[in-house]
């Protein structure tokens, strides 16, 4: 009875440690799983933003050489036209940049994100297939890069909401057609050419 009556006397406590344990082993695997998924959240944002970043670099390179391409074209142009023979060899490397770029997106992106991307690249494909049909001319020339600086704005507004930024609007095309002459390429410097991305397709 002394026995029985010792293990019924230890017995609220014991089951007190495993109820204690129990709940110590619980709360520790749901804080490594929780820290687990926060580093997975993490590491695929980093990715997510490098191919953003990888894609934004190799279109906005065709949307700067094309552009450049139709200075002749464009009204207030201020910088003079590539020959096209350069120009359509600056294309095809960018294009490459552009593919590869493109499929980690697709593997990456949100859907919200894809779509913006998407609908900037069919923008900027306008202005290419019209830089490389010169010396026919082109007809909206202003329109074409009017929507594709629209569809840009678009893409980071949407890549920022897939990533978390906050801040507040960054569009660009409110101030580029205030510009004389509307939206303008920027400057391609010579060594772009190789392995470089080009600066902007519009002066920001």
């Amino acid at each position: 009875m002394s026995v029985l009556g010792n293990l019924a006397t230890q017995l609220p406590a014991l089951l007190g440690v495993l109820v204690g344990t129990a709940g110590t082993m619980l709360a520790t695997g749901l804080n490594e799983r929780t820290r687990w998924r926060r580093s997975q959240t993490v590491r695929w944002d980093e990715r997510r933003l490098d191919a953003y970043v990888e894609l934004t670099k190799a279109v906005k390179e065709i949307h700067a050489v094309a552009t450049q391409m139709l200075s002749e074209h464009r009204p207030g142009a201020r910088r003079p036209a590539f020959d096209h023979d350069e120009g359509v060899a600056r294309l095809a490397e960018a294009d490459v940049r552009h593919t590869l770029a493109w499929e980690a997106v697709l593997l990456l992106g949100d859907e919200a994100t894809v779509g913006a991307a998407a609908e900037w690249r069919h923008a900027v494909r306008d202005l290419e297939s019209a830089a490389r049909a010169l010396p026919h001319p082109p007809t909206d020339v202003s329109g074409m890069i009017q929507r594709a600086d629209v569809g840009r704005d678009r893409f980071y507004r949407a890549a920022r909401e897939s990533l978390g930024v906050r801040g507040g609007s960054v569009e660009q095309v409110r101030h580029l057609l205030g510009k004389p002459g509307g939206p303008q390429p920027a400057a391609l410097a010579p060594e772009q050419s190789r392995g470089r991305p080009a600066a902007s397709g519009s002066d920001t």
